[in-house]
């Protein structure tokens, strides 16, 4: 199968070349990069001279030739491009925001821009297997979810999903690493300002709860708010998700739910003491640990992924294996022993 990446130069595309080059039964043909099109690949990254053939950057993508396509590209190009592969026949994964959202007038709202395809919005997929699975591997398009709604979503799930929660409104605190900014460059990224710092951002409004809130709808078809506040860590990598939501479940029962929910998971673990990104980097799991404060009735389910794992590119590649009938785990069990290459 042959496959292509576009945005090959960004965090995304390269932990996605990163996973990639550990398949032999596809072929990698198309890389593409403004800033670095007619350079080689390692060239410009020289940690991939061992593992991957000659690439060169390409500027634009020849849909003819490929088979198979992964978009990490910013979200309003995104739109375009995949009607062009849809139309071509062909499938894709899209790593930005441009179809994760049914609610169409959220584009508008949230990232400024007037969507051009709203059948083609709710005909793709939401791409969190846990979640959607069945629809994943039927699918031509799939909307990758973004790093902070997989953390929550993950986080969320078994409790909504039940309805053993009250209120109509979740409080989420988020802790991400740099790298989820993306490669270019803001002063308040570079490593003078971004060393010993720790900050919260977008506090209210921010473009991801269009996301979580729709998504919550699709599989409880409850209008479920979300109070979420973002905050960057001067780390490279990683994410840790904090939700708060009130509910009547003991601290036992509230294991015996994710537990029942997640057994069969195999990128999902429960853990007994909260989860440190660490314990994640590099790789596609989820670590999950629940408690409950008896005193304010209120449950605390705390979530930490890779957000350039599972939150991006390595749940991209557990989607590309559902969707093309491999072992959901295929490649994917022992990623983080090839080497965090980058960043």
């Amino acid at each position: 199968m042959r496959v292509a990446i576009a945005g090959a130069s960004g965090y995304t595309g390269l932990e996605l070349l990163r996973i990639l080059q550990l398949f032999k039964d596809i072929e990698i043909n198309q890389i593409t990069s403004r800033q670095y099109k007619g350079r080689a690949l390692k060239e410009v990254f020289p940690f991939f001279n061992s593992y991957v053939k000659d690439l060169t950057f390409e500027e634009e993508l020849d849909i003819d030739k490929s088979d198979f396509f992964f978009l990490c590209l910013p979200h309003e190009p995104s739109v375009e491009l995949v009607k062009n592969i849809v139309d071509k026949g062909k499938k894709v994964i899209d790593l930005s925001a441009a179809y994760r959202i049914k609610n169409v007038s959220a584009y508008s709202e949230f990232y400024k821009f007037e969507h051009s395809y709203p059948d083609l919005v709710e005909k793709a997929v939401y791409g969190l297997p846990e979640i959607f699975r069945e629809d994943i591997e039927k699918a031509q398009v799939v909307a990758n979810p973004g790093c902070y709604p997989t953390a929550t979503l993950l986080g969320l799930y078994p409790i909504v999903k039940e309805s053993l929660f009250k209120g109509n409104t979740v409080v989420v605190n988020a802790l991400s690493g740099i790298s989820g900014a993306g490669r270019k460059l803001k002063e308040q990224f570079h490593y003078p300002e971004a060393y010993g710092d720790a900050y919260a951002y977008s506090p209210t409004g921010h473009r991801h709860i269009p996301e979580m809130e729709d998504v919550i709808k699709q599989f409880s078809g409850k209008d479920l708010k979300i109070r979420f506040t973002p905050h960057i860590l001067p780390v490279s990598r990683g994410m840790i998700s904090t939700i708060t939501v009130e509910t009547d479940l003991t601290k036992k029962q509230l294991k015996e739910l994710y537990h029942l929910e997640y057994r069969y998971e195999p990128f999902i673990n429960l853990v007994d003491t909260p989860p440190h990104i660490k314990h994640v980097a590099g790789s596609n799991f989820c670590n999950i640990y629940v408690d409950k404060d008896e005193k304010t009735g209120l449950a605390v389910i705390i979530s930490a992924i890779d957000n350039l794992g599972k939150g991006a590119s390595s749940q991209a590649v557990q989607n590309l294996n559902i969707m093309t009938g491999k072992e959901e785990t295929y490649n994917l069990l022992d990623i983080s022993r090839v080497g965090i290459l980058y960043p």
